[in-house]
């Protein structure tokens, strides 16, 4: 194999090797690419979780609102109880009070 030859030869196998790249480079690219109907999956897919994440959002806002509600309504529940049950402790005492005066003035004049 004279020079001309090898020269021609390598020429062939790089050229061989070039080709072989450049096909197998277009047929990934060719079963990788995104299709328009694959975008147009990606954008809704988008679009419904962004709309999801506003929905929890908001749902997260109203729990909180809901609970600082319940939270204020039981202070004010507690306090009224507090209040019922020293009026009545008040009251109790009072009616002892009452019947120990009824059963002193009974029992002088009986």
């Amino acid at each position: 194999m004279n020079r001309t030859e090898f020269i021609i030869a390598t020429a062939i196998i790089l050229f061989a090797a070039f080709m072989l790249g450049w096909f197998a480079s277009w047929l990934i690219h060719r079963l990788s690419r995104v299709t328009r109907a694959e975008m147009g999956e990606l954008e809704s897919m988008a679009q419904q979780l962004h709309e999801a994440e506003e929905g929890r959002d908001r749902a997260v806002d109203e729990l909180e609102t809901r609970e600082a509600d319940l939270v204020t309504k039981l202070s004010t529940a507690e306090s009224e109880l507090r209040a019922a049950r020293d009026e009545l402790r008040e009251t109790h005492t009072e009616i002892e009070e009452l019947r120990a005066y009824i059963d002193r003035k009974l029992g002088k004049k009986g």
